[in-house]
């Protein structure tokens, strides 16, 4: 497997602040980061990943291993 050379990890929010991501990205020299960043928050599909993360981590109810009592 082969790894993207200059790739950095960034944090982004929710413009409301009730959550975060985190975004990979290559980016050139000399540009803006804060504006690259306030710009993908905006773009970034926040209702899609609130459900996919709920769905991940969905715990099903009722479904667990009952503990037999001795």
């Amino acid at each position: 497997m082969s790894t993207i050379p200059n790739v950095k990890r960034y944090r982004i929010t929710s413009p409301d602040g009730s959550m975060s991501a985190s975004l990979m990205a290559v980016l050139p020299k000399n540009v803006d980061v804060t504006a690259y960043l306030s710009e993908a928050a905006k773009r970034f599909d926040w209702k899609a990943y609130q459900e996919s993360q709920q769905k991940q981590f969905k715990i099903r109810v009722g479904q667990q291993k009952q503990k037999k009592a001795k």
